[in-house]
């Protein structure tokens, strides 16, 4: 009589806790590639919005006008406009106020790092995660491989003849729990690096537009601040 050894038939003959450390394993990996295929939509959306706004920012048009264009239509995940929006916001209602030109800059500046750290929380969401799967998978398959190999030597004790055969089945039970582990780790720790990577990336323009958008209002408003003094 031949024993069924098929992955199937091992995962239906595990014992409580193994299923339930495969099961974990199997929702960690659901949820990891929802989440990953949610943030390639992001980061994608978000850098093709970067080159749009940037392509129509470096044109020549008028600030005010631009302005008034993107916050009539705002662009989704549009990091760099929501900087400039957040900041030329400021930087208008400041100048209405006040004729300082180092405290129009520095809340406008402080305008635009509030909207640079939404937009860092905003491509970092679900990263952690991401981490977690990846780094607790193998040793949550690992803890089920040795709860299931050690369930399979205490079997052996109440057996006079131990065989491979009697062997074998408990301990390819156990395995798969490492399998799996391996299997939800691998694709979540590969896209954390990814998405890590392409966030640092996003967030350095950012800051390199923040600080250039910063240099022409800085250059305005002490124009300003120059003609009105004559």
């Amino acid at each position: 009589m031949e024993t069924d050894v098929s992955v199937w038939s091992l995962i239906a003959n595990a014992g409580l806790l193994v299923k339930l450390v495969m099961l974990l394993l199997v929702v960690a990996s659901i949820v990891s590639w929802a989440l990953i295929y949610q943030r390639v939509k992001v980061f994608n959306q978000a850098r093709k919005a970067q080159l749009a706004f940037e392509e129509q920012f470096w044109s020549g048009m008028d600030l005010g006008q631009l302005y008034r264009d993107v916050n009539a239509n705002p662009t989704p995940f549009s990091g760099m406009e929501s900087l400039f929006r957040a900041g030329f916001k400021e930087f208008s209602r400041l100048r209405q106020q006040s004729r300082d030109a180092d405290a129009v800059m520095e809340g406008t500046q402080r305008a635009m790092r509030v909207a640079f750290s939404r937009e860092q929380e905003r491509l970092e969401l679900h990263l952690p995660f991401l981490a977690t799967v990846g780094s607790t998978s193998p040793y949550i398959g690992l803890f089920g491989t040795v709860w299931g190999i050690m369930n399979s030597f205490r079997g052996l004790a109440q057996v006079q003849q131990a065989t491979l055969a009697t062997v074998a089945p408990g301990i390819s039970e156990a395995l798969i729990a490492t399998a799996m582990g391996l299997f939800a780790a691998i694709p979540a720790v590969i896209a954390y690096n990814r998405f890590a990577a392409k966030s640092d990336a996003l967030l350095k323009n950012y800051e390199t537009f923040a600080d250039e958008f910063s240099s022409i209002l800085h250059r305005r408003v002490h124009h300003s601040e120059k003609a009105a003094a004559k």
